[in-house]
């Protein structure tokens, strides 16, 4: 297993993240806050890349449902995704924060295409890279993505950012009685059917001996306070 840096973490943001107190697409002052918590993160000379999803523009599994093809509606997903980078690229950039697209297929006129060595440079040299377009195959979520890229980049964590404070064993929005996780085993959280992640990110994790925080987006420095440990999470390791 290759050596993983010390201070490199992938950030996995939810394309809703990006919708603000809209019911779709893009709220840029929401964009705007997130990119400035992550300088907050960036400033603790933390290697920072980003996996986004694109849930906020278009859902290729709902669409599947409804009678779409699945790989050219998770082909429609993965534009959206890139759609999202885009966004969060020009907020950090507004910050003076040196950020590169990197698309998992060629699209050449308004980013640069995914390579390893050229994503772990651009870290390398302080820049923040967000990968877009998924894993660039149907049939995989970002959630997916998101543990692929951390364990071909070497990252020594994943962070998870949701609307939620952690994993519940029910709907907490549903449910008062939903007891939350503080930390729970790779094993357990694939045994249980836990729906925060999908199970073959976490399997990835697992494989890769990366461990998972999952917290909520919407408290103000929520990526450097996870970091301090001063913030509310649930983390998904070996017990």
């Amino acid at each position: 297993m290759p050596k993983k840096s010390l201070n490199r973490i992938l950030i996995k943001l939810s394309g809703e993240s990006l919708m603000g107190k809209n019911k779709y697409g893009i709220e840029l002052n929401t964009v705007n806050r997130i990119a400035s918590d992550l300088l907050s993160l960036r400033k603790l000379n933390i290697q920072i890349c980003i996996v986004i999803g694109g849930g906020n523009i278009f859902r290729g599994l709902a669409a599947s449902a409804n009678g779409m093809d699945r790989a050219n509606a998770d082909y429609m997903g993965m534009l959206a995704t890139v759609m999202n980078s885009l966004a969060l690229q020009n907020s950090l950039e507004k910050l003076n924060i040196e950020t590169r697209v990197m698309s998992a297929f060629p699209i050449q006129s308004i980013c640069e295409t995914y390579i390893r060595r050229r994503a772990i440079r651009h870290m390398d040299k302080s820049r923040i890279v967000i990968c877009a377009a998924g894993t660039g195959n149907p049939f995989f979520s970002t959630d997916t993505a998101s543990a692929l890229r951390a364990a071909e980049l070497e990252c020594n964590e994943i962070y998870k950012a949701t609307q939620v404070d952690g994993i519940y064993n029910k709907d907490p929005k549903k449910n008062k009685n939903a007891k939350r996780f503080r930390l729970i085993s790779y094993n357990e959280y694939l045994s249980k059917n836990l729906k925060v992640l999908d199970s073959a990110a976490v399997s990835i994790a697992r494989d890769n001996n990366i461990p998972i925080k999952i917290f909520s987006i919407l408290q103000k420095n929520c990526f450097k306070n996870v970091y301090n440990n001063k913030h509310k999470y649930s983390l998904i390791d070996n017990v």
